[in-house]
Protein backbone atom coordinates (compact mmCIF):
# COMPACT_ATOMS: atom_id res chain seq x y z
CA UNK A 1 0.00 0.00 0.00
CA UNK A 2 1.83 3.35 -0.99
CA UNK A 3 1.26 5.58 1.86
CA UNK A 4 1.96 9.78 0.94
CA UNK A 5 1.80 12.86 2.59
CA UNK A 6 1.23 14.64 -0.34
CA UNK A 7 -2.30 16.01 -1.64
CA UNK A 8 -2.41 14.58 -4.91
CA UNK A 9 -0.60 11.98 -7.06
CA UNK A 10 0.80 14.13 -10.42
CA UNK A 11 0.25 12.00 -13.11
CA UNK A 12 -1.88 9.70 -11.77
CA UNK A 13 -5.52 8.83 -12.78
CA UNK A 14 -7.48 7.95 -9.45
CA UNK A 15 -10.72 8.69 -7.83
CA UNK A 16 -10.92 9.25 -4.25
CA UNK A 17 -12.89 6.65 -2.32
CA UNK A 18 -12.82 8.23 1.00
CA UNK A 19 -11.31 9.12 4.75
CA UNK A 20 -9.59 6.45 5.96
CA UNK A 21 -8.22 6.49 9.95
CA UNK A 22 -6.82 4.42 12.35
CA UNK A 23 -5.77 5.15 16.06
CA UNK A 24 -4.56 3.92 19.34
CA UNK A 25 -4.80 5.08 22.85
CA UNK A 26 -0.73 3.84 24.80
CA UNK A 27 -0.07 4.28 28.33
CA UNK A 28 2.69 3.52 30.26
CA UNK A 29 2.69 1.32 33.66
CA UNK A 30 3.16 3.14 36.81
CA UNK A 31 7.26 1.79 37.09
CA UNK A 32 8.09 3.01 34.03
CA UNK A 33 6.01 6.49 34.37
CA UNK A 34 8.04 6.36 37.40
CA UNK A 35 11.60 6.19 36.50
CA UNK A 36 10.84 8.75 33.34
CA UNK A 37 9.39 11.11 36.09
CA UNK A 38 12.99 11.28 37.53
CA UNK A 39 14.51 11.02 33.77
CA UNK A 40 12.68 14.37 33.31
CA UNK A 41 14.38 16.02 36.38
CA UNK A 42 17.96 15.65 34.56
CA UNK A 43 16.57 16.27 31.40
CA UNK A 44 17.50 14.55 27.97
CA UNK A 45 15.53 11.95 25.75
CA UNK A 46 12.36 9.84 27.16
CA UNK A 47 12.99 6.53 25.50
CA UNK A 48 10.47 4.88 26.71
CA UNK A 49 7.98 7.10 26.00
CA UNK A 50 10.30 7.68 22.50
CA UNK A 51 9.54 3.89 22.33
CA UNK A 52 5.61 3.83 23.42
CA UNK A 53 4.49 6.71 20.84
CA UNK A 54 6.69 5.15 18.03
CA UNK A 55 4.71 1.60 18.53
CA UNK A 56 1.86 3.75 18.67
CA UNK A 57 2.26 5.39 15.27
CA UNK A 58 3.29 1.87 13.69
CA UNK A 59 -0.11 0.78 15.07
CA UNK A 60 -2.40 3.52 13.94
CA UNK A 61 -1.09 3.33 10.61
CA UNK A 62 -1.47 -0.66 10.37
CA UNK A 63 -4.79 0.11 11.65
CA UNK A 64 -5.49 2.54 8.74
CA UNK A 65 -4.17 0.74 5.66
CA UNK A 66 -6.14 -2.22 6.73
CA UNK A 67 -9.19 0.26 6.86
CA UNK A 68 -7.95 1.18 3.18
CA UNK A 69 -7.59 -3.17 1.96
CA UNK A 70 -11.49 -3.16 3.04
CA UNK A 71 -12.50 -0.35 1.28
CA UNK A 72 -10.66 -2.13 -1.99
CA UNK A 73 -8.13 1.07 -2.20
CA UNK A 74 -4.72 1.14 -3.97
CA UNK A 75 -2.95 4.15 -1.95
CA UNK A 76 -3.75 6.77 0.80
CA UNK A 77 -2.40 10.26 0.28
CA UNK A 78 -2.66 13.14 2.12
CA UNK A 79 -1.98 11.24 5.48
CA UNK A 80 -1.56 12.90 8.53
CA UNK A 81 -0.31 12.20 12.17
CA UNK A 82 -1.83 13.54 15.42
CA UNK A 83 -1.93 12.80 19.07
CA UNK A 84 -3.74 14.07 22.13
CA UNK A 85 -3.15 13.43 26.06
CA UNK A 86 -6.29 11.36 27.31
CA UNK A 87 -5.04 11.67 30.70
CA UNK A 88 -1.91 12.16 32.39
CA UNK A 89 -0.37 8.97 31.53
CA UNK A 90 -1.93 7.89 28.45
CA UNK A 91 -1.83 9.73 24.57
CA UNK A 92 -3.83 8.64 21.57
CA UNK A 93 -2.58 8.81 18.41
CA UNK A 94 -4.72 9.25 14.95
CA UNK A 95 -3.85 9.13 11.73
CA UNK A 96 -5.44 9.86 8.50
CA UNK A 97 -5.80 10.29 5.03
CA UNK A 98 -8.07 10.21 1.52
CA UNK A 99 -8.09 6.13 0.29
CA UNK A 100 -7.61 6.03 -3.56
CA UNK A 101 -7.95 3.55 -6.36
CA UNK A 102 -6.08 3.97 -9.68
CA UNK A 103 -8.44 4.18 -12.87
Amino acid sequence: MKIVTVETLQGCNYEAMGIVSGSTIQSKNFVSDFGQGLKSIVGGELHSYTDMMEKAREKATQRMIDNAVRMGADAIVGVRFTTSAIMAQAAEVLVYGTAIKYK
